[in-house]
């Protein structure tokens, strides 16, 4: 966050200095009037200027990606962002060379790169933003592979008349299982266990 201090014969003065500086729009800053000033006797003697302080808004995008370049400039990735606004989030894709070291195991490093993002942005807002990270469309992907998947082991478990447990997930990808699955003859399903070793049962619906 970009903030200064100037001065000026009056408070619109001081304010345009300080826009003139930072090379910003009057929306783009929060203005703090610290001293209005005083014209003094005759407007000549024991005049005092006015000073205010400027500070840049802070853009939740914006922040994510000076958060996101620190990181992966220190890894030695070279990226790009391809930003979205969804109303109800923020989607970043991240693109770029060797860039698949930011998923990991099972997306678990992209995941916590989210956690990461989501938390240091929440400290400079007032207001509730929510980030989704993404690597070159992973998560669509992903989430692809995880309803074939819960659509193969729904027919086996028909099948077989057994319950199948699947491996251990993440809130969201347990989501997208019982999402797909919800409206699926002859079976349901519901999770298991604690985090982070939560998983989902696919059984025979009673």
């Amino acid at each position: 966050m970009i903030s200064i201090e100037t001065t000026g014969k009056t408070v619109d003065e001081a304010i345009e200095k300080a826009l003139k500086e930072l090379q910003l729009s009057r929306e783009d800053v929060d203005i703090n009037v610290l001293d209005g000033g005083t014209k003094g006797f005759l407007g000549i003697i024991g005049g005092k200027e006015a000073r205010v302080r400027a500070t840049r808004k802070v853009n939740p995008t914006d922040f994510a990606k000076e958060f996101l370049l620190y990181i992966t400039d220190s890894m030695k990735v070279n990226t790009n962002f391809e930003i979205e606004d969804k109303k109800d989030h923020y989607y970043i894709n991240i693109t770029g060379k060797n860039v698949g070291i930011l998923i990991g195991r099972r997306g678990e490093t992209l995941d916590a790169l989210q956690y990461l993002t989501n938390l240091a942005v929440q400290r400079k807002m007032e207001n509730r933003i929510r980030i989704i990270l993404d690597v070159e469309g992973y998560r669509n992907r992903r989430e692809q592979t995880l309803v074939r998947l819960a659509n193969r082991l729904s027919e086996k478990v028909k099948r077989t008349q057994k319950s199948i447990i699947l491996e251990p997930m993440n809130p969201h990808e347990r989501r997208i299982i019982h999402t797909a699955l919800q409206n699926k003859n002859g079976v349901e399903t519901y999770s298991q266990g604690e985090e982070p070793y939560r998983k989902v049962v696919i059984s025979l619906r009673k």
